[in-house]
């Protein structure tokens, strides 16, 4: 028998899967805010010159075996903005289960003289898997707890990002395919499959100041999943002097989270956020933090004579 602490985790994993159904098997971020490529294969290249991000998300602090995520993605367009390339590397941690996201973008774009409409795929593979044996158990010798296993799951997914002068709108399916999952626990859980999700996300910026030294973003994302409610999250964010800025989102039955960005300089800017919980899981835990670096450069050789919109803004 698993002790305490970790039967808690276990128990509460196994009924809210048992509940769902279905199995949430791609990593929640909150700064989606300033990695829209998470969302939406069709923001690839949406920058124009190259960004790269690094983001770690430490969901449900203090609670064990509370997730922990790892994200890397890149992205940049090319052919004179007409394509976009991009890149997402996930590694996320749940108790004894590891699992990774290995997923390559291409967006093709159309552009008029006052929007661009951009069209999106990704393709790539969710690798999991679960280690049993590093559990704290008091039967190490039952074989159900003695075993590990690693699946590759290839997915692939599409998306739409719509922008003009300081809007956009985006449609995406980021999963497509219903994979099955690995389960090694018999007839406890069945015909656990990857839940398909649907986001859509529309957002704006406008000066709030007649100097426009301050500008007021609000945007909106409604996420549906498979087998679940459909839900949103409500965002807003002061940005001051396109140095600073300061928000707040609202996500439906689950969490009110804070944010900051901070332009370090010409090429980086450091975010920062804070999930209060919302839900009954706030019992056992003091929030999920969440860190993100953004690397943007112009390289010559492919961005030659473009015009890259500003951080802060959608399209110039």
């Amino acid at each position: 028998m698993i002790k305490r602490t970790p039967l808690l985790l276990t128990f509460f994993l196994l009924v809210t899967t048992l509940q769902q159904g279905i199995a949430q098997q791609y990593p929640v971020f909150s700064q989606y805010y300033f990695n829209p490529l998470v969302l939406n294969p069709a923001y690839a290249g949406a920058n124009v010159e190259f960004t790269a991000i690094a983001m770690y998300r430490n969901q449900w602090v203090n609670f064990p075996g509370a997730p922990k995520t790892y994200s890397i993605t890149g992205h940049s367009s090319f052919m004179k903005n007409k394509i976009g390339l991009g890149l997402i590397v996930n590694h996320d941690v749940i108790g004894s289960y590891k699992n990774q996201h290995v997923y390559g973008s291409f967006a093709y774009k159309i552009h008029s003289r006052n929007a661009t409409l951009s069209m999106g795929i990704q393709a790539g593979v969710n690798i999991l898997g679960a280690d049993y044996s590093s559990l704290s158990i008091q039967h190490p010798d039952d074989p159900k707890f003695t075993e590990f296993f690693n699946a590759f799951k290839p997915n692939f997914g599409t998306g739409l990002y719509y922008t003009r002068k300081n809007f956009f709108v985006g449609l995406s399916v980021p999963f497509i395919l219903n994979n099955k999952m690995p389960n090694t626990f018999g007839d406890v859980l069945n015909d656990i499959v990857e839940a398909r999700y649907y986001f859509i996300r529309t957002g704006t910026v406008f000066p709030i100041t007649k100097t426009e030294n301050v500008k007021l973003n609000p945007s909106i994302l409604v996420r549906a999943q498979e087998g679940q409610p459909l839900t949103f999250d409500i965002n807003a964010a002061f940005i001051f002097y396109d140095i600073f800025s300061l928000g707040a989102s609202y996500r439906l039955k689950d969490a009110f989270i804070s944010f900051i960005d901070l332009k370090l300089n010409e090429k980086f800017h450091f975010s920062y956020s804070f999930d209060w919980t919302g839900s009954s899981i706030n019992n056992f835990t003091r929030g999920s933090h969440e860190f993100v670096l953004v690397y943007r450069a112009k390289f010559s050789s492919v961005h030659k004579n473009l015009e890259c919109p500003s951080y802060y803004n959608y399209r110039n």
